[in-house]
C-alpha cells in the first residue's frame, strides 16, 4: 500500500505541475507564450485559453483529496483526451517525434496516477468493509 500511495502522489503531483500549474503560470506571467503550443496546430488563441483552464481544473480535481471520485474520473478522461488528440494534431500537422511522443509519456504517468488511485480506493473500502464485519462480530 505504502508503494501505491508513493505512486500514486509522485505521479499526480507530476500532472498537476505538467498540467496545470505550468501552462497556467504561462498564461499568466508570459501570455504571449500561451499560444505557442497551439497556433502552429491551427487551433484558434481561445481555445489555449479554455485549454489552460480546463486543464489546471482537471489537474487540480485529480490532486485534491475531497473531491468526488466521479468528478476525479471526469478529470481524468479529460486529461486523457486532451492528450490523445495533442498526439493526433502533431502526427497530422507537424510530425515531430519530440512533440508526439511528450504527450505519450504525460499520458502515462497519468495513467500511473489512474491506476494507483484505483488500488489506493479499493484498499480503503476493504479496510471499511473489515471495520464494519469486525465491529459486527464485537456488538
Amino acid at each position: 500500500m505504502k508503494k501505491t500511495k508513493i505512486i500514486f502522489w509522485v505521479s499526480t503531483v507530476f500532472i498537476f505541475l505538467f498540467e496545470g500549474i505550468m501552462p497556467l503560470s504561462t498564461l499568466l506571467f508570459t501570455p504571449a507564450y500561451a499560444y505557442v503550443g497551439t497556433r502552429p496546430l491551427g487551433y484558434p488563441d481561445y481555445f489555449a485559453i479554455s485549454l489552460i483552464i480546463m486543464k489546471f481544473s482537471g489537474a487540480l480535481a485529480i490532486l485534491l483529496p475531497a473531491i468526488p471520485a466521479r468528478l476525479k474520473e471526469w478529470a481524468y478522461a479529460g486529461l486523457t483526451f486532451n492528450l490523445l488528440f495533442a498526439v493526433i494534431s502533431h502526427i497530422v500537422v507537424d510530425g515531430n517525434i519530440a512533440f508526439i511522443l511528450t504527450p505519450v509519456v504525460v499520458m502515462i504517468i497519468l495513467a500511473l496516477s489512474y491506476f494507483s488511485s484505483g488500488k489506493m480506493q479499493m484498499a480503503y473500502s476493504k479496510q471499511k468493509q473489515d471495520a464494519r464485519v469486525l465491529q459486527g462480530s464485537i456488538a
